[in-house]
């Protein structure tokens, strides 16, 4: 599966790249996501509950940070194990560029399932992957933007 978006975020790059690099943020924004740990500045372990169709699964995953280039850019790869449901791997290139008061982050994600998960087609799988992406975003953009406006 590939996928690749671009998202407007109502906040300033240092807030956006401060947002994306915070355990707690991330585990308030991130779907299902029950846990999630800085093992070190560029490993994090997570622990995410998702259901993809008639399959649900815990995942329990392994972060990688790489690339960086603070507050432009990195690279996120990782992979999570969800047992009998299978295994999800994958990493995405993540950009941010500043305009005006707001930034625009640019994604490129490419990942692969294996497992019951790789049975249910890459149409649910992609789609679901679409929808949990624009949760995540929504929810980021608007805890970002919060902390941002009241910093000011």
């Amino acid at each position: 599966m590939e996928m690749t978006g671009e998202e407007r975020i109502a906040a300033r790059r240092d807030a956006v790249w401060q947002g994306l690099n915070d355990p707690e943020t991330l585990r308030r924004c991130i779907p299902g996501c029950q846990s999630l740990e800085m093992k070190s500045p560029t490993e994090l372990a997570a622990v995410v509950k998702i259901k993809i169709g008639p399959v649900s699964a815990t995942f329990n995953g392994h972060v990688i940070l790489s690339n960086l280039s603070p507050p432009e850019s990195y690279t996120i790869s990782g992979e999570g194990k969800g047992g009998i449901a299978g295994f999800a791997r994958g990493g995405a290139d993540v950009t941010l560029a500043e305009e005006d008061a707001e930034t625009l982050l640019r994604y490129a994600v490419k990942a692969e399932v294996g497992g019951k998960l790789a049975q249910l087609g890459s149409r649910l799988i992609d789609s679901t992957a679409r929808k949990l992406a624009q949760q995540f975003f929504s929810d980021f953009n608007l805890a970002v933007s919060g902390a941002s406006q009241a910093a000011k």
